[in-house]
């Protein structure tokens, strides 16, 4: 069975660590899954190609073409792979944007990898006070292991034994929460309309 698996980095430059975080979990996460027998489609949603359009869903409450397919894919995925830079001790402002314009409901128990990355391992409790509460409240079921990666985690390339294990310890966490699991995306309301005749038949009734 092939599985969706969708990615969101929220990383700001071209190339970026974020990026590159969230292509190692993916990669990652798809040898997990096949291991487990099940195969993975990856969609990749790169947050800094919508910025603009994220703003105009905020002010119109509306999101564009590209933003909508972006979020299509988001929520109708069987896992999602988070990725975040660190600013100030928190997610930025563009990763908390894009899940701010999801309507409610729309991530229950889905499983969720978190990632982040930042300038030093400092940072690394940011993922728990941070990140992790906000898909508590989306009612998201985030894995243990969250997985952050510091500058220093890339002198080596980003293959460095321990960052190396915390990634595939938590790809592996993530592919047993997807494998042999329906997908819970909800129901759009939209897709099976009562044609108006029967609603203007039942108002003249």
């Amino acid at each position: 069975m092939t599985r969706r698996l969708a990615v969101v980095a929220a990383g700001l430059g071209q190339p970026s660590s974020t990026r590159l975080l969230a292509d190692q979990l993916a990669a990652a996460t798809t040898r997990a899954l096949a291991e487990l027998g099940e195969g993975a489609e990856v969609e990749v949603v790169e947050l800094r190609d919508h910025a603009h359009d994220l703003m105009n869903n905020m002010l119109t409450g509306f999101p564009s073409g590209d933003l909508k397919r972006a979020i299509d894919a988001v929520v109708g995925a069987d896992g999602l792979i988070v990725v975040t830079p660190i600013f100030n001790a928190s997610y930025s402002g563009l990763f908390k944007s894009f899940f701010d314009v999801l309507e409610p409901g729309a991530l229950d128990r889905k499983p969720v990898l978190i990632g982040a990355t930042a300038g030093t391992a400092r940072h690394s409790l940011a993922i728990e006070h941070a990140v992790r509460p906000m898909f508590a409240y989306l009612r998201a079921v985030a894995v243990p292991t969250g997985v952050l990666a510091a500058s220093e985690d890339w002198g080596s390339g980003g293959t460095g034994s321990g960052l190396a294990g915390r990634i595939d310890r938590a790809a592996g966490e993530l592919a047993d929460a997807i494998a042999g699991r329906a997908n819970h995306a909800p129901a759009d309301p939209f897709d099976d309309p009562v044609p108006f005749e029967q609603l203007l038949a039942q108002q003249v009734r």
